[in-house]
């Protein structure tokens, strides 16, 4: 009789043992391993002159530096606004595309004043934002009409030209709070090549400012310009260009191209991709030879 006893007192303490430890695991399920995600860093770099935030997004973690610019001519080129803002979908969907070696910053709206003078529409916006007038040269110049591209210090002078105008290139170089951002995160960063995007010229122009042209950007114009399609033009002739962005980067010794879109309406997505991918293989390529 003891023995029996003996055994449900056993039993009994075993079942609660079993429930004790299903409610356990009941209570504290075991976390399956999540895959890490890709965090994208996004940075105010600065303000423009009626206090529009511009930004940067950078993805990668690698020691190669490239930047992507657009909108420096604000409403009247939007499409290359358009062009960084479908990049930036791009790398938030397939981030795996930067090689390891690599770190991409895209600054989408250089000059978002004259964005919104066209578009009335802060941050993102779609062609249907786009009324039918906004490619006729409204919002080309910052809220003191000031063209931006002129306003850095590459050979630079108060009044430049745009065709057949003459235009304000502001009181100094980087007089205006637009050019300050992109010259100070320039500084910071100190990237390996800066790609500035416009519209319509249809061609991919080395940087210089009167001097020669760096190894390193001859060699990315003809990888961007070969494979997305676009004309290699040793320099821009149609008129004389004075305070050019892609200028004072020359002097600072930073490789830079101004990738011109065939109009002011098209993305020319699957061309620039291209040609982005282009510059991936060139950096990693680099970094890796002996």
């Amino acid at each position: 009789m003891k023995k029996i006893v003996t055994g449900i007192c056993i039993l009994a303490i075993l079942g609660v043992g079993v429930f004790a430890f299903v409610s356990l695991r009941e209570e504290a399920p075991i976390e399956p391993i999540q895959p890490e995600i890709v965090k994208t860093e996004r940075q105010i770099i600065g303000a423009s002159v009626q206090g529009r935030e511009i930004d940067s997004y950078t993805y990668g973690k690698g020691d190669t530096h490239l930047v992507f610019v657009g909108g420096i001519h604000g409403g009247y080129e939007w499409n290359s606004v358009l062009l960084a803002y479908t990049f930036i979908d791009y790398l938030e969907a397939n981030p795996e595309v930067i090689p390891d070696n690599l770190r991409v910053s895209v600054i989408p709206s250089a000059n978002p004043d004259g964005l919104y003078a066209v578009i009335g529409k802060e941050g993102r916006f779609a062609v249907a934002d786009v009324p039918e007038n906004g490619s006729i040269g409204l919002g080309r110049f910052n809220a003191r009409d000031v063209d931006l591209n002129r306003n850095f210090d590459c050979k630079w002078q108060p009044e430049s030209t745009w065709r057949e105008n003459v235009v304000s290139a502001g009181s100094s170089p980087f007089s205006e709070p637009e050019t300050q951002a992109i010259r100070d995160f320039v500084v910071e960063q100190n990237p390996d090549a800066v790609i500035l995007w416009h519209s319509q010229a249809n061609a991919v122009y080395p940087a210089e400012c009167g001097g020669d042209i760096l190894p390193a950007t001859r060699d990315i114009m003809q990888a961007y310009a070969k494979a997305a399609g676009y004309q290699a033009l040793e320099s821009f002739d149609a008129y004389e260009v004075t305070g050019a962005a892609d200028g004072w980067l020359a002097t600072i010794g930073i490789p830079a191209l101004t990738v011109e879109l065939k109009t002011h309406e098209t993305v020319e997505w699957e061309q620039n991709l291209a040609g982005i991918k282009a510059l991936f293989e060139y950096y990693s390529q680099k970094a890796g030879a002996p």
